[in-house]
C-alpha cells in the first residue's frame, strides 16, 4: 500500500532550522531575535505590498503603534528602501529593494523550496534525499538529510560532485534539460577530466537519456563505486528549466526487486511536484518584474 507523502505535512523551514536557516543546521544562535529588525522588515513587506501606503494603513495591517511605525518607517527611508511621496501622502518602497533579492535565484531558492519536502521525504521512507544544482561538468549536493535517516549509506555528501556521466543525479539534470543546454553539456562532458564522463558512448548516452525521459527518473550507473549502494534521481523543473536534482540513495541489498524500487520512486516523483509548486510560487515574482 503506497502512503501519499502529502499526507506527512513539511515542517516549515523556519521550523526545522531556526536560527540555523543558512547552513540547515540546528538553533545555534546565543541571542533572541532583535525584535526592531524584525518590525522594519515586516513592515518592508507591508509597504511594497500596498504600492502606496500610510501610516494608518500600516497601523491597521500590523497593529503596531503609531509612534513606532513612524520611526520604522524614517529609518527605511533613512537607508534607501522606502521612499515618502508628498505629493501623494504615502510611502513606498524605492528600487533598493531589488538589491535584497538579487542572489536568490538558482540554487538559493531550489534549497530553500526543497529543504521541508525533503525532511518530510525521509521521514516516511527512512533513506537520505539529497539535491544537486548543476556546477560545470557535475552536479554538487547543496543539501542532504542524512543526519535524519537512521540507515544512511554515507555519512557526509554536502559539497560532493556527481558526474552528469555516471550518477543518478547527475544524470537526471542531463537527461531533461532542454536540448541545446544538453549539446553544451555533452561537449563540456567530452573534455572533462572525470572518467565517469567518458564510460558512455554517444549512441549509449542517447539512449540514457531516452530511458530516463520514459520513466521520469534516473539511476546511478551499476559499474561505479560505491556498488553496495544505489541512487534514483529526478529532475526539479521551473518551466522546461532544471534547476537542480532530487534523489534517493538506499543500500541495493535493501530495495532488491523493481517494486521496492518503485515504492521509493513514487513518492520521490511527489516530492518533487510539491517541490516545483513552490518554485513556481517562489518565482512568480522575478517573472513579474521582467
Amino acid at each position: 500500500m503506497r502512503h501519499s507523502l502529502l499526507a506527512i505535512r513539511p515542517v516549515p523551514p523556519y521550523v526545522l532550522c531556526h536560527g540555523g536557516c543558512g547552513s540547515g543546521g540546528p538553533d545555534l544562535s546565543s541571542f533572541p531575535p532583535v525584535q526592531s529588525v524584525v518590525r522594519a522588515f515586516n513592515l518592508l513587506v507591508e509597504v511594497n505590498r500596498a504600492g502606496l501606503t500610510t501610516v494608518g494603513d500600516l497601523h491597521r495591517r500590523t497593529r503596531l503603534p503609531k509612534p513606532t511605525i513612524v520611526r520604522l518607517l524614517e529609518t527605511l527611508v533613512a537607508a534607501g528602501y522606502v521612499y515618502r511621496d508628498e505629493r501623494l501622502r504615502g510611502y513606498q518602497v524605492t528600487s533598493q529593494v531589488a538589491e535584497l533579492s538579487s542572489g536568490f535565484h538558482g540554487a538559493p531558492m531550489v534549497i530553500e523550496a526543497a529543504r521541508p519536502w525533503a525532511a518530510a521525504l525521509t521521514q516516511q521512507i527512512k533513506w537520505p534525499t539529497a539535491v544537486c544544482v548543476l556546477d560545470h561538468d557535475a552536479v554538487v549536493v547543496r543539501f542532504s538529510t542524512i543526519p535524519d535517516s537512521p540507515i544512511s549509506p554515507f555519512h557526509a555528501t554536502i559539497g560532493y560532485r556527481l558526474s552528469l556521466g555516471a550518477r543518478a543525479l547527475g544524470r537526471a539534470y542531463l537527461a531533461f534539460c532542454p536540448d541545446a543546454e544538453r549539446r553544451i553539456l555533452i561537449d563540456l562532458m567530452k573534455v572533462s577530466p572525470d572518467p565517469e564522463n567518458h564510460l558512455l558512448s554517444e549512441d549509449e548516452l542517447e539512449r540514457l537519456i531516452a530511458t530516463a525521459r520514459r520513466k521520469g527518473f534516473a539511476e546511478r550507473d551499476l559499474e561505479v563505486e560505491p556498488r553496495s549502494s544505489a541512487t534514483v534521481a529526478v529532475p526539479l523543473m521551473l518551466g522546461e528549466r532544471v534547476l537542480g536534482t532530487f534523489g534517493i540513495t538506499y543500500f541495493r541489498s535493501a530495495v532488491a526487486t523493481p517494486e521496492a524500487r518503485a515504492r521509493l520512486v513514487f513518492p520521490l516523483k511527489e516530492a518533487a511536484a510539491a517541490i516545483e509548486a513552490e518554485l513556481r510560487e517562489k518565482s512568480a515574482p522575478f517573472r513579474q518584474e521582467k
